[in-house]
């Protein structure tokens, strides 16, 4: 293997940083977070189809685009996009018979063999290569291959030939009828594969496919209002908002610190949160009085936020998916308003609580039109979290298009990214560093 990345057609140059990514979670059966699927998507800049280029339901991309995007991608660190978890990655054939993989980390990749796939000698010889390197396989579209009573000997004889190959298979279930899941499950099971249900969009959905048996789960329903309706706060929910209707006020630190120290769990939890790498603390900050002085009001109101999404009693990346959600999409527009704007720092104080509050509709199962009048906040955090108003309300909808990798791209991700002047450059630097910050905090605050 070498380590450089294929060069687009002579007479169609690659621009490779025209890009963005898309980060889908792949779940246990606790919901604890156990990889992201990587999806790239392109920007309106040049002409080379990257978009949706991993993607299985997407026209091919060639080899030339694909590479190049993977190897910039690993060239910017890939682990900051993934952490310690597993990378689950598209492939089509031209990919699997090109040379990018030294790029990257073999231990935690997982390449997802796209439906069009035909499994032939040359295939199954390079399968077999790169799985003595240390890669794991996917397989993707089995569910389709089975929602249809049609589904031909063709298929079945591919299947056949790449199962044996395959560690993961994805159960599509769009395309897959409820009563063919069991089956399915069962068989995929008794072959020892584990299996990833894909596209769960519900509550239901999942506890459908928990009750089958299915190893994982990959699907935004855990960020859907419908999951979580009802959900009473916890008494240490209750206490930290509590506290931060506090900090907004024109209490003393003193009242703070000993609101703080009342709730052992938050109060463990901040002093977590003041010695991370996030933070920055130049020696280890072992009182709150202590952890009160080094952030600020500011900073402390920002913890707090962070941890009304923490599970008491889960710690690291068995903390819920809509915590690291919730402080990549943060992060991310905090980065953007710094960038957009730079020399007002508060207007990315304010971005970071706009992507913070955005999610608490999830959080608490109640409207968002009701958090706004319990958490008293500004004209403009409540115009952008209500309506998508305004130059907050911008950067929230463009976190959010990206955070919706199956959306087409030009019904948001790509209109926004014009209006806001940010080059694909830009918005994968960025990306990076929030994955990063996010995976930090979640990894060591919690």
């Amino acid at each position: 293997m070498t380590d450089t990345p294929s060069q687009g057609h002579a007479d169609h140059p690659l621009r490779v940083r025209d890009f963005f990514l898309g980060r889908q979670p792949v779940l246990d059966r606790d919901q604890a977070l156990f990889g992201y699927e990587l999806l790239f998507r392109s920007t309106p800049v040049g002409q080379a189809d990257i978009g949706k280029g991993l993607d299985a339901g997407a026209p091919a991309p060639g080899l030339n685009a694909t590479a190049a995007v993977i190897a910039h991608a690993a060239q910017l660190g890939l682990a900051r996009a993934i952490g310690d978890a597993t990378c689950f990655l598209n492939v089509d054939a031209a990919v699997l018979a090109s040379d990018i993989y030294a790029f990257l980390p073999r231990e935690r990749t997982v390449l997802e063999i796209a439906a069009s796939v035909a499994p032939d000698d040359a295939v199954l010889a390079r399968l077999a290569e790169l799985a003595g390197h240390g890669f794991r396989f996917a397989l993707d579209g089995i569910g389709s291959a089975h929602a249809h009573d049609g589904a031909g000997a063709d298929e079945a004889a591919r299947l056949q030939r790449l199962l044996p190959l395959a560690r993961f298979v994805k159960l599509n279930l769009r395309a897959t009828a409820q009563p063919a899941l069991a089956a399915l499950v069962a068989r995929m099971h008794g072959m020892h594969k584990t299996v990833v249900a894909d596209k769960v969009e519900t509550r239901e959905e999942y506890q459908a496919c928990l009750d089958l048996g299915a190893d994982y789960f990959q699907g935004y329903y855990f960020a859907r209002p419908s999951v979580l309706g009802g959900r009473k706060l916890s008494p240490s929910q209750m206490a930290v908002l509590e506290m931060m209707k506090l900090v907004t006020s024109d209490v003393d630190n003193a009242d703070i610190e000993r609101a703080v120290k009342r709730d052992v769990t938050v109060a463990i939890n901040l002093l977590r949160l003041v010695n991370t790498p996030a933070v920055g603390a130049r020696q280890r900050i072992d009182s709150v009085s202590q952890a009160l002085l080094v952030l600020g009001r500011r900073q402390l109101q920002r913890w707090l936020q962070i941890m009304l999404y923490a599970e008491p009693g889960m710690h690291g990346h068995n903390q819920t998916p809509l915590l690291m959600l919730a402080t990549t999409r943060g992060r991310l527009m905090e980065l953007l308003a710094q960038r957009l704007r730079p020399g007002q720092r508060y207007l990315g104080e304010i971005a970071f609580t706009v992507g913070i509050m955005s999610l608490m509709d999830v959080l608490f199962g109640i409207p968002m039109a009701d958090i706004v009048e319990q958490i008293p906040v500004s004209d403009e955090i409540t115009s952008a979290l209500l309506r998508r108003g305004g130059f907050f309300g911008e950067l929230l909808k463009l976190a959010e298009c990206i955070e919706q990798p199956d959306r087409q791209e030009d019904e948001g991700v790509l209109p926004t990214l014009r209006s806001l002047s940010i080059s694909g450059d830009d918005m994968i630097e960025l990306e990076m560093a929030a994955f990063q910050w996010s995976d930090s905090v979640v990894r060591y605050a919690f």
